[in-house]
């Protein structure tokens, strides 16, 4: 099979990975008719297929992940990358164009079957059924090799999207924290010297969780492994867990800054970050930021927000730094996820927490692109 053509059965045009077939289904067209400036579905199909040719030349791939089944407290983070990118487009409406000036191409949304997360949990029977359901007109030999489950679907996009431009940058829009699992997974294989510089208010150190190998708790430990331990996976913003940072620490090797070491101290901290990446021995860097890291008065909008986090300031001297002062340690990969519109409690409802998240966002493409979008 052609890659664009697989890409295609796997993606959907940007903000279209969630299944809807009337509730919603105005809403989700509004926005991607503003993303692609362009009329209708028929329009707005033809500009996203012009997307993934256009891929092949990109600086930056964007894509969503909009899955919320590795979730755990609270469910609504598969908004989060239509409502990331409709903040884009209400705080700038030339955002997506100049972007792609730029080089940034928003590849579009795994599509994701919201009662799925990873193939292996499968049966061979859903496995069956639901490669039928999603691609009926493909001879059995072809579906069978084919993924149904959004880590899955993610891992191989992905896989393809780099094929074909392997000095691309992808930038992952979640999803629960689950989603960064497959981006690591992939950019190890071309990036063997990985750090990865984690943003959350948790650790997701387990190895498994309730018997589930790969969801939100437990992505950083498979992630960490992969990485080779070593220092080489650097927490920032913890202040949510069961165990001390002796633990954690000592368990798996990662380094730790907590959320209070921060707090009491920014520029010591961001001194002591910068210096635990330069000294992992690694050659690239991912950057993972789940937007409950940050304190709950800028990122209330999410499943587990938490009080007493990082300050928005922070996080973005960080990323600046992140992109500018590691020499030989280029931003590979990012991600930001845990976005939920739906469940912001303050009188603005999602608004300050979509505002912080645009933020990062454009933060992150100007790390690895070297300039603001």
């Amino acid at each position: 099979m052609r890659l664009i053509a697989e890409l295609e059965l796997l993606l959907r045009p940007a903000a279209g990975g969630l299944y809807v077939v009337s509730t919603g289904k105005a809403e989700q067209l509004a926005v991607q008719e503003r993303i692609y400036g362009a009329r209708g579905e028929n329009e707005v199909s033809a500009r996203w297929r012009q997307a993934l040719q256009e891929a092949a030349s990109a600086r930056v791939l964007l894509l969503g992940i909009p899955s919320d089944v590795g979730a755990g407290y609270r469910r609504g983070a598969s908004e989060g990358p239509q409502g990331i990118r409709n903040q884009l487009v209400e705080e700038d409406p030339e955002f997506f164009r100049r972007a792609a000036a730029r080089g940034i191409v928003d590849v579009g949304d795994v599509f994701v079957v919201p009662q799925l997360l990873e193939d292996e949990m499968l049966s061979a029977g859903q496995l069956a059924a639901t490669r039928r359901s999603l691609y009926p007109s493909l001879p059995e030999a072809e579906r069978a090799a084919l993924p149904v489950s959004p880590l899955s679907a993610a891992e191989r996009a992905l896989s393809l999207l780099l094929a074909q431009a392997p000095g691309a940058v992808p930038v992952v829009l979640g999803g629960d924290h689950s989603v960064a699992w497959p981006v690591v997974k992939v950019l190890a294989a071309h990036h063997p010297d990985l750090a990865i510089l984690h943003l959350d208010a948790h650790t997701d150190l387990l190895e498994e969780r309730l018997g589930v190998r790969h969801c939100f708790a437990t992505w950083a430990f498979h992630a960490n492994e992969l990485v080779g331990r070593g220092g080489r996976t650097v927490q920032v913003g913890i202040r949510a867990t069961r165990h001390d940072r002796g633990h954690w620490e000592g368990r798996t090797g990662v380094r730790q800054l907590w959320a209070e070491d921060v707090l009491r101290d920014p520029g010591r901290a961001q001194e002591q970050i910068l210096a635990a990446l330069r000294q992992c021995g690694a050659r690239a860097l991912y950057l993972s930021n789940d937007i409950d890291g940050t304190d709950v008065a800028f990122a209330d909008a999410c499943g587990t927000p938490e009080p007493g986090g990082l300050l928005p300031g922070f996080v973005l001297e960080l990323i600046r730094r992140a992109g500018r002062e590691l020499g030989g340690m280029p931003l590979v990969g990012a991600d930001l996820v845990e976005v939920a519109p739906a469940l912001g409690r303050g009188p603005e409802g999602a608004a300050p927490t979509l505002r912080t998240a645009a933020a990062y966002l454009r933060e992150t493409l100007a790390a690895i692109l070297g300039s603001p979008v």
